[in-house]
C-alpha cells in the first residue's frame, strides 16, 4: 500500500495522523493542518488520518 502525503498551502507535509487536527462537524469531521489551520480536502485528509509513523 502506498502513502498518501500532501503538501499544504503553508509548505508543510502532511504524512501521519499527529499532522492533521480534527474538528467534529455535523455531517463529517473537517482535518486541519496542525501548522497554520488550513483545512485539508477531506478524502485526503481521511486517509492520511489512518497512518501511523513506522
Amino acid at each position: 500500500m502506498t502513502r498518501t502525503t500532501y503538501t499544504c498551502t503553508c509548505g508543510a507535509r502532511l504524512e501521519y495522523r499527529q499532522d492533521l487536527e480534527k474538528e467534529s462537524g455535523l455531517a463529517a469531521p473537517t482535518w486541519k493542518c496542525t501548522d497554520c489551520g488550513t483545512p485539508v480536502p477531506g478524502q485526503i485528509a481521511e486517509k492520511v488520518s489512518h497512518q501511523h509513523p513506522s
